[in-house]
């Protein structure tokens, strides 16, 4: 099979991330969570004190950052200049600031040459929200993978509690911010949160990873035939 470049679009909770990496590991390919990037972003405009509307400091910050993820023992790890980042851009604060930075025109045109620069030789399985729309409009492969809203909330409240041992973060809360996030995303006017018009649209809200991860790889053997 052709080194393809894969995309997977979706919003919080869906299971993007997860089936990205068990994707990728199927095919042999390399996993690009860009949502990590925006966060990475978030995370040096918190550290350097920059509002999240500053495109000048913005466009400062990201003309300074060197980003590179590793794949290692314990997963896909992200450098920021060198220093990990993994742990500290997963935080309800980072969600919420990635998602306004997100937003702003100058963040996204650096990260789009940083990501477009990561996916030119394929092989590659792109997980995000406009990477089917927008980064890579001619994909291979193209995902949507979806799930109802209460089952998102429940999800990423497990993985908060998971990752961060946060037990303080209650179930509501995680859902307000959620809810919170995908107004921003949907809504907004540059890129929003959408299905790209070829994409296979999956919900995942009854399936298991394993499950999604199959029919997938079902999808994409069907059109590589």
């Amino acid at each position: 099979m052709d080194r393809l470049l894969i995309t997977i679009d979706g919003p919080s909770g869906a299971g993007k991330t997860t089936v990205s990496r068990l994707l990728a590991k199927r095919l042999g390919y390399t996993c690009v969570d860009t949502g990590a990037l925006y966060r990475a972003v978030a995370l040096a405009a918190l550290w350097e004190k920059c509002a999240a509307d500053d495109d000048g400091k913005l466009a400062e910050i990201c003309r300074r950052l060197a980003l590179r993820f590793e794949d290692t023992p314990k997963g896909l790890r992200l450098y920021m200049n060198e220093v990990e980042i993994t742990e500290n851009i997963r935080t309800p604060e980072i969600s919420m600031l990635a998602s306004a930075v997100s937003a702003r025109p100058v963040v996204r045109e650096h990260l789009l040459e940083v990501q477009r620069q990561m996916g030119k030789n394929g092989g590659a399985v792109f997980e995000g929200r406009d990477m089917g729309t927008v980064v890579f409009p001619e994909a291979d492969v193209k995902f949507y993978l979806d799930a109802a809203r209460k089952t998102r909330e429940l999800r990423r409240y497990g993985e908060l509690v998971v990752r961060l041992g946060r037990t303080k973060i209650s179930l509501a809360e995680v859902g307000q911010a959620e809810r919170k996030r995908d107004e921003n995303d949907s809504g907004r006017s540059l890129a929003p949160l959408k299905p790209a018009h070829d994409a296979i649209r999956i919900d995942s809200t009854s399936l298991e990873i394993g499950q999604v991860v199959d029919l997938m790889l079902r999808h994409i053997a069907a059109l590589m035939k």
